[in-house]
């Protein structure tokens, strides 16, 4: 009995925000600031995935000691691919870590798509980009209606390939993968395995300035002391404006828009006394607070952050272990010879200065497959000179597109 896999990956994009007001605008007239303007099911699907990436976040944070950088959107997009393929109780699982409920595979499509649609135009400050491709292996064709689904919800273009000819579909698919990341995540396989039926690919790319960009001549070594205690010099970027702000007992929070104010990224310091884990717990129970508009005297590290990881056991645990189980698993709506997801794991790149942020990540799964079946006046003091968290959403909103940690690990 022979075995054959499917692959899919995905990629997401970089940007944030986490009120529902934008705190500036560009300025010019031919590029006002724009909300999504999502159906009411897709709006109720926002708060519900919200959730779902803090959960992400503070399973992955649970797991990772170095820093990180992930995309929950981009999880959100590619579990939506593989759910249109699933059945039974496959598919209730994966939508309910979703944050819908069971039988929601209609609403999760509409959201992609209205996701897909909009995004990209938001603010023409912004470089975004969002593609998706399936390369399939020649005499191994998807099921037409699954092939119509991912076409009509995620735009997926479709192409055969003979992934007997390793060299020739490697350079297809890296390439693919390279020219619509921009070159931040080059390759995604090292070879290409005959025995695949498909690889699925969905690749975003972001790159803005900020609304109000740091001076580069401002920018100096500061000492960064990480969880441990230990100490190290870096590159610190300063700047003392009008931002978004909040605080709690636990963390203080500040937002930073790129361009018209469609995205931005906000930064979650802990205060003395407490940690990046508590304040990621804070976030799974209860969200943001309001943010205000306040002075605040801003100084945060230039970074870039690399990153990869396998999430098999992460996503069963939060509540899909049958679409890793042969003997549970049902995606028989993507193919006849569709058994059990082999692998999930995810990609991504953030690159931070002082003129704005370009980032990019790619989730990837592999699907086995059976061929025989009110502020003070004085400014806030916001020093980002020991770990933190960041969040990367869409204003309207405040959906999580991206998200990490950074503590100079």
């Amino acid at each position: 009995m022979g075995i054959k896999y499917i692959l899919v990956a995905v990629a997401a994009l970089l940007v944030t925000t986490s009120s529902c007001t934008p705190d500036n605008n560009s300025g010019k007239d031919d590029n006002p600031y724009k909300a999504l303007e999502l159906s009411t099911k897709s709006t109720e699907f926002v708060q519900q995935g919200q959730n779902f990436s803090y959960e992400f976040l503070s399973r992955i944070s649970q797991e990772e000691t170095k820093d990180f950088v992930i995309s929950p959107l981009s999880m959100q997009f590619l579990l939506g691919m593989i759910l249109d393929g699933a059945r039974g109780e496959t598919a209730d699982q994966i939508c309910q870590v979703l944050g819908y409920g069971q039988g929601q595979v209609a609403a999760v499509n509409q959201y992609c798509l209205e996701m897909l649609r909009q995004l990209p135009s938001l603010d023409k400050a912004t470089k975004l980009s969002i593609a998706n491709a399936i390369f399939v292996d020649d005499g191994w064709p998807l099921l037409d209606s699954y092939k119509k689904d991912v076409n009509d919800y995620y735009d997926a273009e479709i192409a055969n390939l003979d992934f007997k000819d390793n060299e020739g579909s490697l350079s297809v698919i890296n390439g693919w993968c390279s020219n619509h990341t921009n070159g931040l995540i080059p390759k995604i396989l090292d070879s290409v395995d005959p025995s695949m039926l498909a690889y699925l690919l969905n690749a975003v790319y972001f790159k803005s300035m900020w609304t109000m960009p740091f001076a580069k001549s401002m920018t100096a070594e500061e000492t960064f002391t990480n969880e441990a205690g230990n100490k190290t010099k870096l590159k610190m970027m300063k700047k003392t404006g009008d931002y978004r702000y909040c605080e709690n007992n636990i963390y203080q929070a500040v937002r930073l828009a790129y361009g018209n104010g469609a995205f931005a990224m906000t930064v979650l310091l802990p205060k003395t006394g407490h940690g990046v884990a508590e304040v990621i717990k804070s976030l799974r129970l209860a969200g943001l607070p309001e943010m205000y508009s306040s002075e605040v005297d801003l100084w945060l590290p230039r970074f870039e952050t690399t990153y990869h990881i396998n999430l098999n056991k992460i996503l069963s645990a939060m509540g899909m272990p049958y679409a890793f189980d042969p003997a549970n698993a049902d995606f028989l709506a993507m193919s006849e010879y569709a058994l059990c997801l082999s692998f999930v794991q995810q990609d991504a790149v953030i690159k931070v200065d002082e003129e704005g942020t370009e980032a990019a990540a790619i989730s990837s799964a592999g699907m086995l497959k059976n061929t025989s079946v009110g502020p003070d006046p004085m400014p806030v003091v916001f020093h980002a000179d020991h770990p933190f968290v960041y969040l990367i959403t869409e204003e309207s909103t405040g959906a999580v597109l991206f998200a990490g940690r950074y503590g100079k690990s």
